[in-house]
C-alpha cells in the first residue's frame, strides 16, 4: 500500500459528511464543508499557476484555515512549507526564499510583514490573505473568496508516490532547513507507532471500513503551534483517521481557554511541548479544581522538550485515567522512542523506551552495547525523510547509510541502559532548545557583537525549570564600555524573534575562547551556571 494524504482525504470525507472536522471557538466546520472548501482552494491555486511540487508557505497561527490549506495542498500535489510566525521579517524572508515558495497564505495580522517583503519575493506568484474581517491587502486575494468559489467537487488529479510536504526545522547549526517528507513515509511512520498498541488499518479501504463501523476518529487539540512539527504531525494524524482538530483562539497560550475547549468539545487527545505548556495547564486546574469536565481526555502527548515527572504527577491527580506520553522524535524522524506514564507507573524525566526501528551508534558507526555505559548517538531506520531541501552536504551528515541500511541521525546523544531503555543526554552540538524552539547560538552571537558596547559574545543554554533551557548571553565588553544588560537585550530583541533574546546577559568573568580562537562553550556554560546559581 502506498499512502497519499490527498487520496485518504478524498476517500474518507464522503463517509463522515456532517461530522465535525475543524473547531475554533464557536466555529464548527464539518467534514463535508472542509472537503468542499479545500477542493475549491486547491483548484484556485492551480488556476493561478501552481504546479505539482510547487511550494506553499503557511504564515499564520493555529486556525481552521491552516488545516484546510494543508488539505488543499495534499489534494493538488503542492508542498506545505511551515513558517514560524515569531520570526522577524528577514527571518521570514529566508524561509520564503529558501523554500522557493510559489504561493504564500498568511493571516491578516502579518500583512505588514508581507507588504514589507513583497517586492523582494520575486518567486512568489500568489498571495492569499486569511482576513480578520478588515478586508485584504491590494496585492493579495481573499482566502474566503477562494474557498467559497466553485462547486467543491474533488480535484481531478492523479497523485504521485513522490508527493511531499516540507517541515522547516532549526536543526542543530546554521539557518533552518526544509526536511523533505514523502506522504507515504510520514504516514507509515505514524502507523508504526500505532501498531505497537494494536492492529491498524493497513489500506485506504480498511480506513474507510473502520470509520463506517466505528464512526469519526478522535477529537484532538494541538495546544502547540501547527507550524511546529509536534502540532502539525498530530493534526495530520488526526485528519487521516477521520477525527476532529480543535484549535484555540487566543494568540497566546491560555490554559483556562484550553480546558474550557476540552470540556466543551470533549477533547480526547492534547498535544503539547513539555513543561512550557504542561505547567500552566496544571496551574489552571489547581486554581479551579473541579471546574472543568476532563472525563473525555484519554491522552496528552508531548514532543520536542523534556516533560518533568513532577508536572506529570500533578496532572494525573486531576485526570486519574489519562495516559501521558513523551514522544522522542524530531522533524527528521518519528519514533525514536517513547515514555509513557499513568497513575499505575511513573518514569523518570529523560527516560525513554527505544523505538523498534532504532539503533545507537558511536562516532565510528559501531553499535553501542546496552548496559555498557558508553554514550552513543541514536539512529532511526526507515521510513524516514528524503533529506534536507537544497542541502546535500547536511543531508549526507544526517541521513547516513550504515551496514546497508539508511538511518536518520539528527544528533541526539544517549546512554542505552541494560534493560534497553534510553537516558537522553541532549544534542551533541550547542543548539539550545527553549520550550521546543531551537536557537542557534551563532545567530544570536552575531547580533550581540554588533552592539557598540560588545567586543565578543557567546550564547549558551542553561537549565531552566519552565523553558527546559534558557538562552543566556555572555559578553566581553569593548574597551571603555559600560555594561547595561537591559539595553543589550533590547538590541537583540530588535533584530531577532523574541524567544531568541537571552533571558539573561552576563559580563564575562572567564575567557570566551581558547588560545586557538575556538569558542569555549563548556567553560562559558559552567561560568553562567555558577553566576546564576544553577546547580
Amino acid at each position: 500500500m502506498v499512502w497519499n494524504f490527498g487520496d485518504i482525504l478524498d476517500g474518507i470525507a464522503p463517509v463522515l459528511k456532517d461530522a465535525p472536522a475543524l473547531v475554533h471557538g464557536n466555529r464548527v466546520i464539518t467534514w463535508e464543508e472542509t472537503a468542499r472548501r479545500s477542493n475549491n482552494l486547491g483548484r484556485a491555486l492551480i488556476e493561478r499557476g501552481a504546479k505539482p511540487n510547487d511550494k506553499v508557505a503557511f504564515y499564520m497561527r493555529n486556525r481552521p484555515e491552516y488545516v484546510e490549506t494543508m488539505a488543499a495542498c495534499f489534494k493538488t500535489r503542492l508542498v506545505h512549507v511551515n513558517v514560524n510566525y515569531r520570526y522577524k521579517p528577514d527571518e521570514v524572508f529566508y524561509i520564503f526564499d529558501d523554500s522557493d515558495a510559489q504561493t504564500v497564505v498568511y493571516g491578516s495580522e502579518f500583512r505588514d510583514t508581507i507588504a514589507e517583503l513583497k517586492d523582494r519575493l520575486t518567486k512568489v506568484k500568489t498571495f492569499v490573505e486569511v482576513s480578520d474581517g478588515s478586508g485584504v491587502a491590494p496585492f493579495a486575494e481573499s482566502y474566503e473568496t477562494l474557498v467559497e468559489s466553485g462547486d467543491g467537487s474533488p480535484v481531478d488529479i492523479r497523485r504521485s508516490d513522490d508527493d511531499m510536504l516540507f517541515l522547516y526545522t532549526g536543526g542543530t547549526t546554521g539557518m533552518p532547513k526544509g526536511v523533505m517528507w514523502r506522504h507515504h513515509d510520514m504516514r507509515d511512520a505514524q502507523l508504526a507507532a500505532l501498531r505497537a498498541l494494536g492492529p491498524v488499518p493497513e489500506t485506504l479501504a480498511e480506513v474507510i471500513e473502520s470509520i463506517k463501523a466505528q464512526g469519526p476518529g478522535p477529537v484532538s487539540l494541538p495546544a502547540c503551534p501547527l507550524m511546529h512539527g509536534t502540532g502539525m504531525i498530530t493534526a495530520i494524524g488526526n485528519m487521516m483517521s477521520g477525527g476532529c482538530v480543535v484549535t484555540l483562539e487566543n494568540a497566546h497560550f491560555d490554559a483556562h481557554e484550553l480546558w474550557t475547549a476540552v470540556s466543551r468539545r470533549h477533547v480526547s487527545s492534547i498535544a503539547i511541548v513539555g513543561d512550557a505548556f504542561a505547567k500552566p495547564m496544571l496551574t489552571a486546574l489547581e486554581e479551579a479544581p473541579g471546574k472543568y469536565d476532563l472525563s473525555s481526555v484519554f491522552s496528552i502527548i508531548s514532543s520536542g522538550v523534556m516533560w518533568s515527572t513532577e508536572v506529570k504527577r500533578g496532572l494525573i491527580k486531576h485526570m486519574p485515567n489519562v495516559v501521558l506520553m513523551d514522544s522522542f522524535g524530531a522533524s527528521e524522524g518519528l519514533g525514536f522512542g517513547s515514555s509513557i506514564m499513568t497513575k499505575d507507573g511513573e518514569v523518570k524525566t529523560a527516560k525513554f523506551q527505544i523505538g523498534g526501528r532504532c539503533k545507537v551508534f558511536d562516532e565510528n558507526d559501531q553499535e553501542v552495547v546496552a548496559g555498557s555505559g558508553k554514550p552513543g548517538i541514536i539512529a532511526l531506520g526507515e521510513p524516514i525523510p528524503i533529506g534536507y531541501y537544497k542541502d546535500a552536504e547536511k543531508t549526507a551528515k544526517t541521513f547516513k547509510t550504515i551496514g546497508g541500511k539508511r538511518y536518520s541521525i539528527p544528533g541526539d546523544w544517549c546512554i542505552v541502559e541494560a534493560d534497553g531503555s534510553l537516558t537522553l543526554l541532549g544534542r551533541g552540538s550547542v543548539c539550545i532548545n527553549t520550550a521546543g524552539e531551537k536557537v542557534y547560538p551563532e545567530e544570536v552571537e552575531e547580533v550581540l557583537k554588533i552592539h557598540p558596547a560588545v567586543e565578543d559574545a557567546l550564547v549558551v543554554g542553561v537549565p531552566d525549570e519552565k523553558w527546559g533551557q534558557s538562552v543566556t548571553g555572555i559578553v566581553k565588553l569593548a574597551n571603555g564600555a559600560t555594561f547595561d544588560e537591559d539595553d543589550i537585550r533590547a538590541h537583540v530583541r530588535a533584530h531577532l524573534a523574541g524567544y531568541k533574546t537571552p533571558k539573561r546577559i552576563l559580563e564575562s568573568g572567564v575567557p570566551l575562547r581558547a588560545p586557538n580562537g575556538k569558542a569555549d562553550y563548556k567553560g562559558v556554560t559552567n561560568f553562567a551556571r555558577t553566576a546564576l546559581d544553577i546547580a
